[in-house]
């Protein structure tokens, strides 16, 4: 009786011994081995903003290898989701990111309980209903913004030290798509950069009223050139503005402060720096949840605001690139990270604060005063900061 005893505990040993080790095979902290990730894209990636966030596709492909497969959709319009989403949905995607501004995605996603969808924020969902595998996110873009607009303020600085303009030609110019709050609140922070740096500074800003229009965002550009800018920025979605800018009168060149993607390969005579949201981080972290069988919004580091997440600088979530040291001027880079460091160190109320009034451009009524100080994002990862400056922004009819 003791030998069958023996033989049986030996047996179990046996088992056990099999089962751990397929565990270890397995990864003994039971992530998962295999995961299917689908992307979908506004445009394509010949675009700054598409391409920026498919960097992250990219980093996700060199951390994980062969072990995730890699699904994408390009150039889907925002009320021609569904098709490509339940696609990819079909296909065994377990995680879905989502780059463009439809709410099909927060409608849809109920369907799917055991697929997870990020999509980069385009609205305050903070009082929205919202499904528990839906989940937002965005860099804070204000900060990086900010830090440009120091990088724009140091030359024009510079413009004025060497008699090229006035003070009272210290004019910058910004070519938007919309004026919805994501938009407003970027420009608002590089004027406030500029001014920084050159008090007396103004902006003029032109919407094209489309993300993406080549022809439309160059000719906006060469508008605000035409009336006196000698800085342009954007917010919109091709190189259009940078080769304006580029094509300036040798004589009298105007410089380009980009976003998303770097423009010194098409304007290396005149730009000077970019700011991007990282978006490395989120989706890396996401990932990760989902293959370890965590709920993402514990995983993700960051401003947590409920499924919502933002972060800065401190985080890696915003960065700056390709500062352009044939264009810039000399200090940019030692006043860019004062500021950046003031960021990681975690203060932010120093952006939107002044002596100023906003003006909300839907209801004139609406104001905010700016000596008070206003902390953006502070509940949301999406910009809500919609009030056009009284005095020193004007926007080009």
């Amino acid at each position: 009786m003791k030998r069958v005893y023996i033989i049986t505990a030996l047996t179990c040993l046996v088992i056990l011994s099999v089962f751990m080790g397929a565990l270890r095979m397995m990864n003994i902290s039971g992530k998962r081995q295999n995961l299917t990730v689908g992307f979908i894209y506004d445009n394509d990636e010949s675009t700054p903003y598409t391409y920026n966030f498919s960097l992250a596709k990219d980093a996700l492909e060199k951390e994980y290898g062969n072990r995730v497969k890699i699904l994408t959709c390009s150039n889907v319009l925002d009320d021609e989701m569904e098709e490509p989403l339940r696609d990819l949905a079909s296909k065994g995607c377990d995680i879905i990111f989502f780059n463009g501004y439809s709410e099909l995605v927060r409608e849809l996603a109920p369907e799917y309980p055991n697929i997870q969808f990020c999509q980069t924020s385009y609205m305050d969902m903070s009082d929205q209903n919202v499904p528990a595998n839906y989940h937002t996110f965005k860099g804070e873009a204000y900060q990086g913004r900010y830090v440009s607009g120091i990088a724009a303020g140091m030359k024009i600085r510079q413009m004025i030290l060497d008699g090229i303009i006035t003070e009272d030609q210290a004019i910058v110019g910004f070519v938007a798509a919309f004026p919805t709050s994501e938009v407003i609140s970027g420009y608002t922070a590089f004027l406030m950069g500029v001014r920084s740096v050159v008090s007396q500074a103004v902006m003029r800003v032109y919407y094209t009223h489309t993300w993406s229009s080549y022809a439309l965002e160059k000719s906006a550009t060469q508008q605000l050139i035409d009336e006196g800018c000698v800085i342009i920025s954007q917010h919109t979605d091709t190189i259009g503005p940078a080769i304006a800018c580029e094509e300036s009168s040798p004589d009298k060149p105007v410089y380009f402060v980009g976003y998303n993607q770097s423009m010194s390969e098409v304007a290396p005579g005149t730009s000077l720096v970019t700011s991007r949201i990282c978006w490395d981080p989120y989706v890396l972290s996401a990932v990760d949840a989902v293959v370890s069988n965590k709920s993402i919004e514990s995983t993700v580091s960051g401003r947590i605001h409920g499924t919502d997440v933002s972060a800065g600088f401190e985080k890696g979530w915003v960065e700056m690139i390709d500062l352009n040291m044939q264009t810039a001027s000399l200090g940019t880079q030692e006043a860019m990270d004062n500021a950046i460091e003031q960021f990681k160190r975690g203060n932010r109320d120093f952006v939107f604060k002044g002596n100023y009034t906003g003006v909300n451009p839907e209801d004139p009524s609406d104001t905010y005063d700016l000596r008070k100080g206003y902390i953006e994002n502070e509940k949301t990862s999406y910009p809500l900061f919609h009030y056009t400056l009284k005095d020193i922004i004007t926007v080009v009819d």
